[in-house]
């Protein structure tokens, strides 16, 4: 409770001193009005903007568009990034090459992949999920391969002895035991995704749908900095919600279940 109370201090705070700067709390006196609405909007404009669009369905329905391409491009990277992490722990050829491969490919920016995307399939849906996924598969590969290879020997010496066979010790014990950092990356998989999406939805522009990005790239374009400031408070939101209510307490559990917690 104590930190939460903290938590809410300190974001009251920031939008006092926010508010304060723009001229939003002209009326108890306080005329510091440093920045042209244009530059920096007051906290009223960007709040009436995000409730004005939220009770009229435009923000909602732009949500569920984006959130559709993220979870069937994630999905799609884990279902290539597991695997592929736990042949990369497995064979040394394959971590000579496709490991080596993954870890280059980690350190591409996410923005990097939109020219491309639209050099091959075009302004299409199909543009903005081959972005997704090449945000989430390598940060996921390199994790599971890592959590793997981090799993003490004597559990899968032990499966042996017990009559497993290399594949059944693979599925069965090494990648239930890697459990805690294969959650962790896809934690890391989900912001890459997330913020590949939103890189893709400012450049791909297609008909078949709105989506929550191109509401921030639209903003700059008719500089509506108060549409643009209302977007990112929506991008972080989704963020820290995926992060608190879906990866920290599965990865916080697996911890403790594994016995690798720090308390």
């Amino acid at each position: 409770m104590k930190r939460v109370l903290i938590t809410i201090i300190f974001f009251s705070l920031l939008i006092l001193v926010w508010a304060a700067l723009t001229g939003d709390l002209s009326a108890f006196g306080l005329e510091l009005s440093l920045w042209s609405p244009y530059v920096l909007p007051p906290p009223s404009t960007v709040g009436h903007y995000l409730i004005d669009n939220t009770v009229n369905g435009k923000i909602p329905l732009s949500m569920l568009i984006t959130l559709r391409r993220l979870l069937v491009g994630y999905v799609i990277g884990l279902a290539l990034g597991v695997p592929l992490g736990m042949l990369a722990a497995r064979f040394r050829c394959v971590n000579d090459t496709l490991g080596m491969l993954a870890l280059g490919l980690q350190a591409l920016p996410s923005v990097c992949w939109v020219p491309l995307a639209c050099i091959w399939f075009g302004q299409t849906e199909a543009a903005l999920l081959f972005v997704v996924i090449m945000g989430t598969l390598w940060s996921v590969l390199l994790s599971t391969q890592n959590g793997m290879k981090n799993v003490p020997p004597i559990y899968a010496r032990a499966a042996r002895t017990m009559g497993s066979s290399p594949l059944h010790t693979l599925v069965f014990v090494t990648l239930p035991a890697s459990a805690p950092f294969v959650v962790s990356g896809m934690k890391q998989g989900w912001a890459f995704a997330w913020r590949s999406l939103m890189a893709a939805e400012i450049y791909v522009s297609v008909v078949s749908g709105f989506g929550i990005g191109q509401y921030l790239h639209y903003g700059r374009e008719l500089q509506r900095m108060y549409q643009v400031i209302g977007i990112m408070f929506i991008i972080i939101a989704v963020g820290l919600l995926a992060d608190k209510i879906l990866f920290s307490p599965v990865e916080s559990w697996l911890h403790r279940r594994w016995g690798t917690d720090k308390d």
